[in-house]
């Protein structure tokens, strides 16, 4: 079956739905890492990337998100030069009642009967203001940890900003 679009997940519609223990086969989350880079050092500059509105975000979308700012403030501050955290869990379940398609799918699909759907993946549900990533770096560091949040935000199916937590006089 097709992957379908973020934009079917995004907008919260139904109540929340997180009781593992009741369903079979959730899908694991595909997020890896939620701490990268020096987990023991302390770092001057805090900058965060902060949801605009509610939403719901896929363990697909947060995993990309977090290759792509981990891989571009990598290539700049090396290994041990800053430090990534992901703040959020994909807790929330999603569901799709999947459909068949192509030659005698009439036959074999039941169309809206039974329609409660089978687990597809999972999400985190946002509110509006919540941070998702946070990275502490040194002062030298600061434009590419805010460049590598500004390309973590396009891989994400809402929109957000770029706030300096820490070390706003270090910066400008």
């Amino acid at each position: 079956m097709v992957r379908k679009p973020a934009s079917m997940y995004r907008n919260v519609r139904q109540r929340s739905f997180t009781r593992r223990k009741y369903m079979g086969g959730v899908p694991g989350s595909q997020v890896i890492h939620y701490d990268m880079g020096s987990k023991t050092e302390d770092f001057p500059v805090k900058i965060s990337l902060i949801v605009k509105e509610r939403c719901q975000i896929r363990h697909t979308a947060l995993e990309a998100a977090r290759i792509t700012a981990n891989r571009a403030i990598t290539t700049a501050a090396g290994r041990t030069g800053f430090h990534l955290k992901l703040r959020v869990y994909p807790h929330e379940v999603l569901r799709e009642n999947k459909q068949a398609t192509g030659a005698g799918a009439d036959r074999v699909s039941s169309g809206m009967r039974g329609a409660y759907g089978k687990n597809v993946g999972t999400a985190a549900r946002m509110s509006a203001g919540q941070k998702i990533f946070t990275i502490s770096v040194n002062k030298e560091n600061y434009a590419i940890a805010k460049d590598a949040l500004r390309r973590a935000g396009h891989k994400l199916p809402t929109p957000v900003r770029i706030v300096i937590d820490q070390g706003l006089e270090l910066v400008q």
